[in-house]
């Protein structure tokens, strides 16, 4: 496993986080809960020291299960979660409100089982609240003691001149990146530069994609978020570019005797320096998987042949 610190912090993680989204058990199929447990001390075993979720994944259920996970483990572990996405009487919308956020932030601790949070992150802006508030009521959290940083998730390149007088304050943003999805790239490379931030990917594999189990006839259930055309990966022109990809991707795990994930997961660790890896997991054996992106890097000629294809 590789560490890194991120940036105006002094926090020192795994540069693989296990994502949170599947622990929410929505939407991505048949998802047990013990599976979940057992792949988060699998993954603490492993050498992963970073755990990210979200409030709205499963409408706080992933907090619950990460916390089953991490019970005796809490001070050996950095753990990210979200704010600003809300759900009410079956409707869903953004709230960053000084207000909002201190309601969120007691329900996550309480799911957590926690009584602090080392990384705490705007899921979405909500495009009302202005930013020097989001930080006010963020700083407060800081000084009580119920954070130890914050950061940013889904902002682009638009967003630096309106961050720009923060820079030094938040501590990483997250974004969606990989193999099947580089349209973000550029924006990624000037928010860390001009802000001086860590990046997280997210959807590093693509939704699945990029690990080879699926091809032009494979199919999802009702209660699997990819049966809907929103997630191109598994659709269309899209999905057939993907399996492109995934050739060529096939083509270099045969050189390097690794599995399709941690080729997927060893280019993002090349490509983008000093980057944390988010990858989500349903059970153990992915998680073995991911792991193996360690202890070696793609050739010059094996990240050529892969942005090439992925371009």
């Amino acid at each position: 496993m590789d560490y890194i610190t991120l940036k105006n912090s002094d926090l020192t993680v795994s540069r693989l986080c296990m994502g949170g989204c599947p622990m929410g058990g929505y939407g991505w199929g048949n998802v047990e809960e013990q599976n979940l447990i057992d792949a988060i001390c699998a993954a603490f075993d492993s050498g992963i020291t970073m755990f990210d979720t979200a409030d709205t994944y499963g409408l706080g259920q992933s907090e619950i299960t990460l916390g089953k996970g991490l019970a005796n483990k809490r001070k050996d572990v950095v753990i990210a979660t979200k704010f600003g996405v809300r759900v009410e009487n079956g409707s869903t919308f953004y709230d960053n409100s000084p207000a909002w956020i201190r309601t969120a932030i007691e329900n996550s601790l309480k799911r957590l089982g926690t009584d602090y949070i080392d990384l705490y992150q705007i899921h979405y802006r909500d495009g009302i609240t202005p930013i020097a508030e989001v930080l006010g009521e963020l700083e407060n959290l800081k000084q009580e003691g119920k954070i130890r940083y914050y950061g940013l998730s889904n902002i682009h390149k638009e967003d630096i001149s309106e961050l720009q007088d923060y820079k030094g304050k938040f501590v990483t943003f997250q974004d969606e990146y990989s193999l099947a999805c580089r349209k973000h790239e550029k924006d990624m490379f000037e928010l860390s530069e001009a802000l001086q931030l860590t990046p997280l990917t997210w959807g590093s594999l693509g939704q699945g994609i990029l690990t080879g189990k699926y091809d032009r006839s494979s199919t999802f259930g009702r209660d699997d978020r990819r049966s809907r055309d929103t997630y191109v990966n598994f659709h269309g022109e899209k999905l057939l570019k993907n399996l492109e990809i995934v050739d060529a991707m096939k083509e270099i795990a045969g050189e390097v005797d690794k599995p399709l994930s941690a080729i997927a997961i060893r280019f993002i660790l090349d490509y983008v320096p000093n980057s944390i890896v988010l990858a989500g997991v349903k059970n153990p054996k992915q998680l073995y998987g991911n792991c193996e992106a360690f202890d070696w890097e793609l050739s010059a000629d094996q990240i050529e042949k892969l942005e090439e294809i992925s371009r």
